[in-house]
């Protein structure tokens, strides 16, 4: 047979597939000399393309997807180099997208950081917090730096500051609770400075006993600017480990699926100098995942000037499909910056508000520069759409692709504005870690709206979300998509009725295709399409069957990046390439890894907790058994039994 011949064979093979082209004829363009560099097959992939939902095979060639259908079809496309990955059966997704993570300073401190995301229990956070005391050489801090909440734990508390203390007595400890407290041990307090002497800053306490010491509590009041400034006294890694901890961190994210994230900056993140590590290592082609970063102003008063200057430097779109430039925010100017900590009231923006915020709006809009606006409250919305369509009025905002960070408590005629402006809304996960608060103080009916995501869709608003980790909430998607779907928080307490709740496959556009309008990429990936960068993620457990409160347990067991692999595990744990080791060696990264998985967790807890009691076993012959019960493999209401039957006095719990 002639390769002519065979070549028409492909495009007639190919021809009645919805490969996401525009025609016949497209296929045949995109197909003739399309031999695959790899082929997936055997999978349940979800494509989330409407005219080809469901497949089970999909061609890459060139980092893009050139067919998806069939493994009949698609193999038509295979030749004797085309690498073949048999995917078992498991469900497959497109990469997920983060549209608000601060990813590039995370990346910075991450193999620092000791991580509670995941921890269930309050006594399993302290024992990492003494193993990791214990590890930590001096002059060097152990810090947790969010993505946990008082209410994931069983004890449903924070650890005291005697706790701390005693578990650390000489090695400085900072926690970070959301962005409402700081816990500092004794030995911290000494390493900022902090004394009797040290007077509060302006929206901050630092909390003192009955003498006017500073007792190690600092609290947002409610600017949480005394919280990452004492973070920022501590200190830092030296570059190569910077390098070293920016690779592990978006591994981390690999791990769960993640392949892209729009970066919302952040205090104390300068622009050009705390991007000088990320862009080596795109330089370096040791990006594994595809980056889109706003730049975030880092001066009150000196807004205008900051975005003036970078307006000559950069532009938006301006980079590549792995790293590029997103626009401005979240932070525009100082006065429309609320906070989010719902243990205090609501604070009131300064009269200044809009006159500071129009210039700015005003440049950027003129300058045609995207932006996003970090704005908790409906009240702040309010006064910023002011401001937008003032500017809108001069300068039309529409086909710019700007939007409002969080908007928990936004109203319905906000909502209507932004969709009259051409404006979008990312959402996040927050009220996952402090719903509970949010309810003591407003109230659960005005809760079941926090934010309003049915009602942002049905006005016709772009929505996407995120989870705006590493400081407040977890950088697991898998929460965010929990939370999405069941309403609930991490403390387990229903927030949202059904009329506010997402089936699945919403929320799981919410986190894929739609997160592209929000750097404007749409079209571009996303999907399981072909023509789209080849971005994908093969799961651990089938999102679609698995139980409601299963779903933040999901990983990734390989995730694909332009068609590379960039995280393997289970049966695909030989395909994505090795890491260096965490740098420095007494990282936490190196003991504890990131995100806790609950299984695992539960498995550590019940096992420590069952040696420790003293069963008739020892528990340490048994220790795997313990572990596998409660993995998942006993039921809960067969716990009792199973202990007893191991001859345990352990088997109450």
């Amino acid at each position: 047979m002639s390769t002519t011949h065979d070549r028409r064979t492909v495009v007639g093979g190919l021809g009645a597939m919805a490969a996401g082209l525009a025609s016949p004829k497209g296929l045949e363009a995109q197909t003739m000399n399309a031999i695959a560099d790899l082929i997936l097959f055997n999978g349940r992939i979800t494509t989330l393309d409407r005219q080809n939902p469901e497949a089970t095979a999909a061609a890459i060639r060139d980092g893009r997807f050139v067919a998806v259908g069939s493994e009949r079809n698609v193999m038509l496309l295979a030749g004797p180099a085309t690498r073949r990955i048999d995917l078992k059966g498991r469900r497959v997704i497109p990469g997920l997208i983060d549209s608000h993570m601060h990813i590039i300073r995370g990346g910075l401190n991450y193999n620092m950081e000791l991580r509670w995301d995941g921890v269930r229990s309050l006594a399993d956070a302290m024992r990492m917090l003494k193993d990791q005391v214990d590890r930590t050489p001096a002059p060097q801090w152990v810090r947790v730096v969010g993505g946990f909440s008082a209410h994931q734990f069983a004890e449903k508390r924070l650890p005291t500051l005697d706790e701390i203390n005693t578990v650390a007595p000489d090695t400085p400890v900072f926690i970070l609770h959301l962005y409402d407290r700081a816990l500092l041990n004794a030995a911290a307090l000494r390493a900022v400075g902090y004394t009797k002497e040290t007077s509060n800053p302006p929206g901050g306490e630092i909390q003192r006993d009955a003498h006017g010491n500073p007792t190690g509590a600092l609290i947002a009041r409610p600017n949480a600017t005394i919280l990452y400034a004492t973070l920022a006294k501590g200190p830092k890694l030296p570059p190569e480990y910077q390098k070293n901890s920016t690779r592990h961190f978006m591994r981390e994210v690999n791990r769960l699926g993640v392949t892209g994230v729009i970066d919302a900056g952040g205090g104390f993140q300068n622009y050009p100098d705390d991007y000088a590590i990320i862009e080596e290592l795109h330089r370096d082609g040791q990006l594994t995942v595809r980056l889109a970063y706003n730049l975030f102003t880092q001066k009150p008063k000196e807004e205008l000037k900051d975005f003036d200057t970078w307006a000559k430097q950069v532009k938006p779109g301006q980079g590549d499909d792995l790293y590029r430039h997103n626009g401005a925010g979240e932070m525009l100017v100082y006065t429309a910056a609320d906070f989010e900590d719902f243990r205090v009231e609501r604070p009131d923006m300064p009269p200044s508000m809009e006159s500071d915020l129009e210039p700015v709006v005003r440049l950027l809009a003129e300058n045609r520069w995207p932006w996003r606006l970090h704005a908790t409250y409906n009240e702040t919305i309010t006064r910023a759409l002011d401001v937008f369509e003032k500017v809108d009025r001069d300068v039309p905002l529409q086909g710019l692709n700007w939007f409002i960070d969080h908007a928990e408590t936004i109203d319905d005629r906000n909502i209507d504005r932004i969709a009259a402006l051409g404006g979008g809304i990312a959402v996040q996960h927050r009220m996952a870690f402090q719903g509970e608060d949010f309810v003591e103080r407003y109230g659960s009916k005005a809760a079941e709206r926090t934010p309003p995501i049915r009602r942002m869709m049905e006005a016709g608003v772009p929505v996407g979300a995120g989870t705006d980790a590493t400081r407040v909430a977890s950088y697991n998607p898998w929460v965010s998509l929990s939370w999405l779907v069941t309403g609930k928080t991490l403390g387990g307490l229903t927030l949202y009725p059904a009329a506010n709740r997402l089936d699945r496959e919403t929320a799981l556009r919410l986190w894929t295709e739609a997160n592209t309008w929000f750097s404007t990429e749409e079209g571009k990936k996303g999907q399981i399409k072909a023509g789209q960068l080849a971005d994908l993620a093969v799961l651990s457990d089938d999102y679609f069957s698995v139980p409601e409160d299963d779903i933040q347990d999901i990983t990734s067991v390989l995730t694909l990046l332009g068609g590379n692999p960039v995280h393997g595990d289970a049966e695909f744990k030989d395909l994505a390439p090795s890491l260096p080791p965490p740098m420095p060696d007494w990282s936490p990264v190196a003991r504890f890894g990131g995100y806790q998985q609950r299984a695992e967790n539960d498995a550590q807890a019940k096992y420590a907790f069952a040696a420790a009691c003293g069963c008739a076993n020892s528990c340490g012959v048994h220790g795997h058994a313990h572990a596998g019960a409660w993995a998942g493999n006993v039921p809960a209401s067969d716990s009792r039994s199973f202990w007893g039957a191991l001859g345990c006095s352990c088997w109450a719990f």
